[in-house]
C-alpha cells in the first residue's frame, strides 16, 4: 500500500528545503506500466503533436525542444489516466490545506522525447501569465539506466549568487515537483531511449 500523504509531505519538504521535491514510487509499477501502455497506444493512433515554444499559438522550435505531447483531458481519459489525474487533484487539495497556495487546477500532458532529443534550459512560467505555480514531472520509463541519459537538470540559485546543478534520473514512477517561476531546468541530451513522462503544472486562479 502507498502512503499518499507521506508522498505529498515529502514533496513539500523537498521544495521547502532544497527548492525541489522528489517522490519515488509516486506511481506503483503496475500503474507506470498501464500509463506507458496508454501513451504508446495514443501515439500509435496519431494523437501526439510536436511541442511548441511560448504561450498561445506556440511555434515548433526543434533547436530548443524536441518532445511530442498529448494533453490529458478528464472527458476523454482512460481509467488509468483518470486515476492519475485524481491523485494529482488530491495533491492539489493537500498543498492548499497545508501551504495555502490557492491552487485551482492542473494542466497535464503526456511527453515523449524520441532518442537524441532534448529541451534546453528554460523557466516554465510565462512572463504575461503567472498562473503556473508548481511544475510536476512523473516518469513512465521502464528500467531506466544511468547510461540511458536524458536526465533532468535543475539549476538552484545559491545565497552567494552562485548556482548549483542537480541531475535527476527519469526513473519510472518518480515524480519531481518545483516552483514554476523560480527554477530553470532542462532535459539533457542525449537520451539513448525514448523518454516518457506525464508533465505539467498546478495553477492558481
Amino acid at each position: 500500500m502507498r502512503d499518499t500523504e507521506a508522498l505529498f509531505e515529502s514533496l513539500i519538504d523537498g521544495i521547502l528545503e532544497k527548492g525541489y521535491g522528489v517522490a519515488d514510487a509516486f506511481l506503483l509499477p503496475d500503474e507506470v506500466t498501464a500509463l506507458r501502455t496508454r501513451l504508446w497506444e495514443r501515439q500509435a493512433a496519431g494523437q501526439f503533436r510536436e511541442a511548441g515554444i511560448g504561450n498561445g499559438q506556440a511555434a515548433v522550435e526543434k533547436a530548443i525542444r524536441g518532445d511530442e505531447i498529448l494533453w490529458l483531458d478528464t472527458t476523454t481519459a482512460t481509467p488509468e489516466e483518470a486515476t492519475f489525474l485524481n491523485q494529482i487533484d488530491q495533491f492539489i487539495g493537500y498543498v492548499n490545506r497545508t501551504c495555502y497556495l490557492g491552487l485551482r487546477d492542473s494542466e497535464l500532458h503526456y511527453a515523449r522525447y524520441p532518442v537524441g532529443t532534448f529541451y534546453k534550459r528554460h523557466l516554465d512560467r510565462f512572463r504575461a501569465d503567472s498562473r503556473r505555480r508548481l511544475s510536476i514531472i512523473c516518469y513512465l520509463n521502464d528500467n531506466w539506466q544511468p547510461t540511458d541519459g536524458g536526465q533532468l537538470a535543475v539549476y538552484l540559485p545559491q545565497p552567494d549568487g552562485s548556482e548549483h546543478t542537480t541531475l535527476i534520473a527519469p526513473v519510472g514512477g518518480r515524480l519531481v515537483c518545483f516552483d514554476s517561476g523560480l527554477l530553470e531546468h532542462e532535459v539533457l541530451p542525449p537520451a539513448n531511449r525514448d523518454r516518457l513522462s506525464i508533465t505539467g503544472w498546478l495553477r492558481t486562479a
